[in-house]
């Protein structure tokens, strides 16, 4: 199944943003050439014979709007026909807003919005600027500063303001406003973990592990069993070292930066004792024969052929994904194959926890004659009813629901329903409209496997706590990436040092540490604190 992607950053030079500026402040809403065709006529709003029928609306009323709207809309798509697509009828008919998609392909997309962006014709929403350029663009009044029109949108108001107050501080410019739509409840509670084979853990008699200890105690009973092996396995190179650090209380969406819930301030990972503890734990394995000794150069090739036969790796981390995906590679040979989750590594018991609301796509309203009508489509399509219709369509037409899932009765002979399937016959699940998920979607569908993945974690509530999401100044970014461009470099070469040079202990530790201070560790966690403080008090 295709998971929704945030999008992409891109570079926009300086002159390409002036350009567009030039050519914003008339207020013009002119588009870039059509995918999805249209006549480009406006016509009369199509209002609905009951507007109480569509679910929960979040405080607005239905249809949006009292005089005929055409909006323009730029999208990821490959389809080149979403103007007549159940999705754009559907959303007409209830809001009274004809939607003129711009769809263009993945591939083309970047290329396509940074000539529209340099015509200066901005579409009446868009997405795929950068934080940083939206916020430039922002404060020369060419897109919508959405906080400024907060008594029009309830669901905005609900989410974003009472419910997350964090969310205009950190996704916003230091006057407070902010210019990009967030999108919430696009992400699965776990998409990766350590996995193990539990076929040879049940062959063995092994328990899955519950603790640290037992962890290496059971890489060791597989050794014990198969001499030639290398129990665990990794592919992800010196990524390991950030999967890993949420077992340690040190992961997060910013390391080796992470936010010490505790002391309440910013660190830099890779000198801590904590960070120390993982890299003795991991030496230790590598020592004993535990730890494959190609587990920062593997390919993924290599590493599959490793999991997949009978006996020569059998823990990993990866996607939950590969749960079934390896099973379905090798069942023919070995129909006992049974590659399941397991619990998280470390001390803290943790994994990793994924953000409900990311600021991913950087959707924004053009700041033009049709600013509130968009602002009032997207706010529809963030309400629970908005995000059913764009991520299942209209029940009783496309779904209908069993259990607590939908199901499409007209797609019986498609083997997989996904949401590249919905995408494709429904318009459903466009890149760049979805700004909410009802988690009844397909996208939530799992396998049994991949549903014990989710119930183990959140059974037992064993996610490491998400750090702050801070909002720096463009200076700060600048420093942050030249510091952490040769800082991070450096401390993946010590990692992998310290772990496979036998000699590397104690000394070189206090080497490290002293070398990193010298390289600015001290410098990216003071920039990081300074914007926790900022943060700390616009939210007081």
């Amino acid at each position: 199944m295709r998971k929704p992607k945030p999008w992409f950053r891109m570079a926009l030079v300086l002159t390409i943003i002036m350009s567009m500026l030039a050519a914003c402040s008339g207020g013009g809403k002119g588009a870039a050439p059509e995918a999805g065709g249209g006549s480009g006529e406006t016509p009369a709003p199509a209002a609905p014979a009951d507007p109480n029928q569509y679910g929960d609306t979040g405080g607005l009323t239905l249809p949006l709007v009292d005089k005929p709207t055409t909006l323009t809309w730029m999208v990821v798509s490959e389809k080149t026909n979403l103007n007549d697509s159940l999705l754009a009828k559907e959303i007409e008919k209830r809001t009274g807003i004809k939607i003129n998609f711009q769809a263009y392909s993945a591939a083309t997309f970047n290329d396509k919005l940074k000539v529209t962006v340099a015509s200066g014709k901005l579409p009446d929403i868009f997405h795929g600027l950068t934080p940083s350029e939206l916020k430039k663009i922002g404060k020369q009044k060419a897109v919508v500063a959405i906080n400024e029109h907060l008594d029009m949108l309830p669901n905005f108001k609900r989410m974003y303001v009472e419910e997350n107050p964090w969310v205009i501080p950190s996704y916003g410019d230091e006057s407070g406003n902010i210019y990009t739509w967030p999108v919430a409840n696009i992400n699965r509670d776990v998409n990766h973990g350590f996995l193990y084979r539990k076929d040879i853990f049940d062959e063995l008699g092994i328990k899955e592990w519950t603790n640290t200890e037992e962890f290496y105690q059971a890489l060791k009973k597989l050794k014990e069993a198969y001499p030639d092996s290398y129990p665990y396995a990794s592919k992800t190179k010196e990524h390991i070292f950030r999967d890993w650090a949420y077992g340690w209380g040190m992961g997060g969406a910013n390391y080796p930066v992470y936010y010490d819930e505790a002391a309440k301030v910013w660190k830099y990972a890779t000198v801590q004792p904590e960070h120390k503890e993982m890299l003795d734990f991991m030496k230790k394995l590598y020592n004993e024969g535990l730890l494959d000794p190609e587990f920062m150069t593997d390919t993924d090739d290599s590493w599959t052929a490793k999991m997949t036969s009978g006996n020569k790796s059998f823990v990993t981390y990866d996607w939950i994904g590969r749960l079934d995906l390896f099973y379905n590679q090798v069942k023919d040979q070995n129909p006992n194959y049974d590659l399941r989750y397991g619990n998280p590594v470390g001390p803290t018991g943790n994994g990793k926890t994924i953000e409900s609301i990311t600021n991913g796509f950087s959707i924004a309203v053009a700041n033009n004659d049709n600013k509130e009508a968009a602002l009032k489509l997207l706010d529809y399509l963030t309400s629970p009813s908005g995000a059913t219709l764009v991520t299942m369509g209209v029940e009783g037409e496309t779904f209908k629901i069993e259990g607590d899932k939908a199901v499409y009765p007209e797609l019986t002979d498609v083997p997989l329903v996904d949401i590249s399937v919905l995408e494709d016959r429904y318009g459903l699940w466009l890149q760049g409209l979805y700004v909410n998920a009802d988690k009844r979607s397909v996208y939530f569908n799992y396998t049994e496997k991949e549903q014990e993945a989710q119930d183990k974690l959140l059974n037992g509530n064993k996610f490491e706590p998400l750090d702050p999401v801070l909002n720096f100044t463009d200076d700060e970014t600048a420093t942050i990436a030249e510091i952490q461009t040769s800082l991070k470099k450096l401390a993946d070469e010590f990692n992998a040092k310290y772990i496979l040079n036998k000699d590397y202990g104690d000394a070189q530790w206090q080497q490290w540490q002293t070398q990193a201070e010298k390289q600015g560790a001290k410098q990216l966690v003071d920039i990081f604190n300074a914007a926790q403080k900022r943060l700390d008090e616009a939210t007081k």
